[in-house]
């Protein structure tokens, strides 16, 4: 009868034992479920030599000296990101250099339009120059042909013998301009008359050759 009850309070133990392990290994699994464990970690450093002295596996993870980085996905996000940005460096290089290329081209441009400008602005000055040069000559002229016209014709053709050709044949045709616009009668063939023969024929003769402008 004794040994009877020894078994069963042996029995009732090893059952309370084994419920005990039951409720543990629950717990375990349940932790590990809701994340705030990890059996496998937690009971490597323990099963591990005992699964490699009876040849088993588990399923155990393996210790390992290089963890897999986690952060290896957006490592390579950002170097593909770097790649993107340098590309677009490059071409944005390519751009500063067709750009400077360009903007060399135009600067030529408006320095070649700036020389034209400045070329045509000396032309008309040079131009105007001389504009006003004939307009003060020519009115010059008018003024000198009206004064030998208030002068006796002996006195007007004693001074242009002492004139060049060129000078006496501009004062005659500016007087013969004046007539022309006044309707009055013209000196010039008296004074011509007056003048040696051959100082006469010399002028005719040049003034017939230039016409008069």
């Amino acid at each position: 009868m004794a040994r009877i009850t020894a078994v069963r309070s042996g029995a009732r133990a090893f059952a309370l034992i084994l419920l005990i392990l039951i409720l543990v290994l629950g717990g375990f699994v349940w932790f590990d479920y809701l994340g705030l464990i990890n059996v496998k970690e937690l009971l490597s450093p323990v099963v591990t030599p005992v699964v490699s002295r009876l040849g088993l596996d588990f399923g155990l993870p393996e210790q390992i000296e290089n963890v897999e980085d986690l952060n290896l996905l957006e490592k390579e996000r950002l170097n593909k990101r770097q790649q993107a940005l340098t590309m677009l460096e490059a071409e944005l290089d390519i751009r500063e250099v067709e750009i400077e290329s360009k903007e060399a081209e135009i600067q030529q441009m408006l320095d070649s339009l700036a020389e034209r400008e400045s070329a045509f602005e000396e032309q008309e000055k040079s131009f105007n120059d001389r504009l006003k040069a004939y307009d003060n000559r020519n009115t010059n002229l008018r003024q000198a042909a009206e004064y030998f016209v208030g002068m006796p014709p002996d006195a007007a053709v004693a001074m242009f013998l002492g004139m060049d050709d060129q000078d006496i044949i501009d004062i005659m045709r500016a007087h013969q301009s004046i007539s022309d616009e006044s309707g009055a009668a013209s000196m010039v063939s008296y004074w011509l008359s007056l003048m040696p023969a051959e100082r006469s024929a010399t002028l005719n003769r040049k003034m017939l050759k230039k016409p008069e402008s």
